[in-house]
């Protein structure tokens, strides 16, 4: 690996459009906050620039944690990237299993127009890649398995954009599978059903429905800018407001919203929470899943706390077997 390709690694993300925190989509975040601030809130413009720029969220302890995370994991899925199942072995793998199938042949549908094949390709895969987040995130809360690596991003106790980046590297390992499913799902029976006539509508190279949901202020998401939405459109699409509601430690707020752009899995799963007016919310963790922002518990606790996991489920296991073959000893 030449210097070159480290540096690269760093920063390739804050230029790619494809990416959450493409320096356009920040800007764009920054005028949104802006706008909500002055526009909507009535704040005067060098409180609003104190409230967006807020040194004790960007320079606080858990920020600072985020930023050595990012940098880690930067790394991390610079070696563990070319490890993992491509996206065109699995769309492959698919294709050739939906020949076996007797329902619909291949390019059944190659007639209808390129630009409704277009339209409904870019729908489709919007929409499986929402609901396949939407349900591994729901998973990871869920789970104990999985909540021991999850956490990780939920221990932070200030938002900034660069938050999304506080994953534990198994957890970006889960999601980068899920990502090469889901689209592999989509792009192999698209093709199989419409043929060479499959492709996306894109703005710089990205689903358009995606880059809407960038330029709308993504980032907000994980920020301190608490934008709501009405009541109506918050049962559709998921507000910062609503998100951040996520990440609080109100009893109320547990599993809600697991949304990422869509609210309307969470309003038919039955894990919707509206956003509330001028509340205050305390992030982080609380009990016996409290973090330390040292990196050293970041990364290796929650593989302890898998362990531990794994060891209860193990010994539930042995006594129920135990359990059974005693019975059918007496019987």
């Amino acid at each position: 690996m030449e210097l070159p390709d480290y540096i690269t690694t760093f920063y390739a993300d804050f230029i790619d459009p494809k990416k959450r925190v493409f320096i356009g989509y920040l800007l764009l975040s920054l005028l949104i906050a802006f706008a909500w601030m002055i526009a909507l809130r009535r704040t005067p413009l060098r409180e609003s620039l104190s409230k967006i720029f807020d040194r004790k969220v960007f320079f606080s302890p858990s920020a600072k944690a985020d930023y050595k995370i990012f940098i880690i994991n930067r790394l991390f899925s610079f070696f563990i990237s070319p490890l993992l199942l491509t996206q065109l072995a699995i769309a492959t793998s698919i294709y050739y299993l939906l020949h076996r199938q007797g329902l619909v042949h291949s390019g059944q549908f190659s007639d209808i127009s390129k630009p409704l094949i277009v339209a409904l390709y870019s729908v489709t895969l919007f929409l499986v890649e929402d609901l396949t987040k939407y349900l591994v995130h729901r998973w990871m809360h869920r789970w104990p398995l999985f909540w021991a690596i999850h956490k990780v991003h939920h221990s932070a106790e200030t938002m900034t954009p660069i938050t999304v980046y506080r994953v534990h590297p198994l957890e970006g390992v889960l999601y980068g599978l899920r990502g090469t499913f889901s689209q592999g799902l989509v792009i192999s029976a698209f093709v199989f059903a419409f043929g060479s006539g499959v492709d996306l509508y894109t703005i710089v190279g990205v689903n358009v429905l995606v880059f809407f949901f960038h330029v709308t202020g993504s980032n907000l998401r994980h920020s301190h800018i608490a934008i709501r939405y009405w009541p109506w459109l918050e049962h559709i699409l998921i507000s910062p407001s609503q998100h951040q509601l996520h990440h609080s430690i109100a009893r109320e707020h547990h599993d809600k919203n697991f949304g990422v752009a869509l609210a309307v899995w969470d309003w038919m799963f039955g894990s919707l929470h509206l956003s509330e007016t001028d509340k205050d919310l305390t992030f982080g963790l609380t009990g016996k899943d409290k973090e330390s922002a040292r990196l050293s518990h970041i990364y290796f606790y929650p593989i302890l706390d898998m362990g531990r996991v794994i060891r209860r489920r193990l010994q539930r296991l042995k006594t129920f077997v135990v359990t059974r073959v005693m019975r059918r000893a007496d019987g």
